[in-house]
């Protein structure tokens, strides 16, 4: 393994041991369920929306390893920004999966997702990794009424 990957593989162990954003926030005003019937993950995305801008995002999940990691690097990837850039961080990393050929080290210290993308070595684990970022996708339009 190079030492890249080993980088990759360290960060996604991590941030599965300890996830960042993890629980139900208290009043969300938008929220999603995700569910991948192949390998059982279960996810759930709590937002709470000013206008068109995430002012905090959290998740629960019952998952593996890849799947809670990528939840917890999308929350913490996306406090803050907007829906579009949410979308577009989605898009990037689903283009970066798609890539047969990695940056590897000049994407190391650029972009925080790039992590992610090494799942392109394990098909069957890309469902894992893109499924948080699905979910929320859903939960963009699931306003809660009070």
């Amino acid at each position: 393994m190079s030492a890249v990957s080993d980088l990759y593989q360290s960060i996604i162990l991590e941030h599965s041991k300890q996830p960042r954003h993890y629980g139900a926030l208290q009043q969300p005003t938008h929220t999603a369920e995700g569910y991948n019937p192949l390998c059982g993950d279960h996810v759930e995305i709590f937002l709470q929306l000013q206008g068109q801008r995430i002012e905090s995002l959290s998740f629960k999940a019952a998952a593996c390893a890849i799947t809670t990691a990528s939840a917890s690097m999308m929350a913490s990837e996306l406090q803050g920004k907007s829906l579009q850039d949410a979308q577009q961080c989605f898009e990037h990393l689903q283009a970066r999966i798609a890539e047969e050929a990695s940056d590897g080290a000049a994407a190391a210290g650029t972009d925080p997702l790039a992590a992610l993308a090494e799942v392109r070595k394990f098909p069957g684990r890309i469902a894992c990794a893109t499924l948080p970022w699905q979910t929320l996708i859903k939960a963009f339009d699931s306003e809660i009424s009070n």
